[in-house]
């Protein structure tokens, strides 16, 4: 289809050709994926002068290193376990599904696996596999980073002062938890990471700054009195639950100990209508434990997902009367509530600076 036949579809037509365009790329996914099963059982790649099924399909049907990856493991699977075809056909299952669950598959165990991980993020079947074949804790480890890796890095502010850590949300038993500087030198910084190691276990990997790193020792050495360890999990997982109430308090309000006098705007019930554009606390309180904390845009394929950059929306725009009650406001993310004042206002188009 070219551009100007595209440009020329409505709205309705874009999505439906879009959904059936998947479809059709889904079901040449699943043929080749059959067609690599067969062909890998009668090792038909030898007579092409490839040595593996992997470099024929990288060499000869020029996919990507990734992508020829996970079609074998998944043509490979399909053949022990029919099952797994099925719920490819039907896109309830992805090829990066197949490929993580594969080691863990028996004949006994792979029909309950393979439900569980029906309709599931990749993050959401690590958390399965976790959970089936859960990984022992790791030791804490802090090691500096070589100049190289810092000077490229938007975190460090001093050639040599990067840092790269390591932390288990659980040491070992007695093992104690006093950070390592060691390590071979790192050759790039490495990618931020969080990693399940069992049903609830993570393992953190991150770079932090000079400033960053200095904080985290200033937090530790004030918390020996009560954690005298100095467990940098320990030290995390507090501070950040300080980190949470506090931005909780400040964008939604959330109080143990919320204020009852009527004579301030925070003690607005619920119920109550403000002429104004100020949301008072009771009413982000009650809207934020109303929606879950979660944005409560809903779609023809259910409602929104999204759990950050939540904004507070009104349901009839203030600018047409709209009031700052619990029934008015609900949450949105970013994105779908200028969405919904682009259905309500119409697209604003940018503004040419000359």
């Amino acid at each position: 289809m070219t551009a100007e036949a595209l440009h020329r579809l409505s709205d309705r037509e874009l999505i439906a050709v879009t959904v059936h365009a998947a479809a059709d790329e889904r079901r040449s996914t699943i043929a080749l994926v059959e067609l690599l099963a067969e062909l890998d059982a009668r090792r038909l790649y030898l007579g092409q002068g490839c040595s593996s099924l992997f470099t024929y399909c990288t060499e000869v049907l020029r996919l990507s290193e990734s992508a020829a990856y996970h079609r074998i493991e998944a043509a490979r699977a399909i053949r022990l376990f029919p099952l797994i075809g099925e719920r490819l056909r039907d896109g309830s299952m992805t090829l990066t599904t197949v490929a993580l669950l594969r080691p863990h598959l028996t004949l006994k165990n792979h029909g309950r696996l393979v439900e569980e991980a029906l309709h599931k993020s990749k993050r959401e079947v690590e958390q399965q596999i976790a959970r089936l074949a859960p990984k022992p804790d790791v030791s804490t480890l802090i090691r500096r980073l070589p100049d190289t890796a810092v000077t490229s890095s938007p975190l460090a502010t001093l050639r040599g002062t990067g840092v790269s850590i390591d932390i288990g949300t659980l040491v070992q038993p007695g093992e104690p938890a006093e950070a390592a500087v060691a390590g071979p030198p790192l050759n790039r910084r490495p990618q931020p990471k969080i990693e399940p190691l069992a049903e609830d276990r993570y393992l953190l990997r991150l770079s932090l700054s000079a400033t960053g790193h200095e904080n985290l020792r200033r937090a530790q050495n004030l918390m020996r009195h009560s954690l005298p360890s100095g467990d940098l999990s320990a030290v995390l997982e507090r501070a950040l639950e300080l980190l949470i109430e506090h931005l909780e308090r400040r964008k939604f309000a959330t109080t143990t100990r919320p204020s009852t006098s009527s004579s301030k705007p925070s003690g607005l019930s619920p119920g109550k209508v403000s002429a104004s554009r100020h949301l008072p606390a009771a009413v982000r309180r009650a809207v934020w434990k109303r929606d879950g904390g979660r944005c409560a845009f809903t779609g023809p394929h259910g409602r929104c997902t999204e759990t950050g950059r939540l904004e507070f929306h009104h349901v009839v725009p203030f600018a047409r009367g709209g009031c700052a009650s619990v029934n008015n406001i609900a949450l949105r993310c970013r994105a779908h509530n200028a969405y919904e004042g682009e259905l309500c206002f119409g697209r604003r188009e940018p503004t040419n600076v000359r």
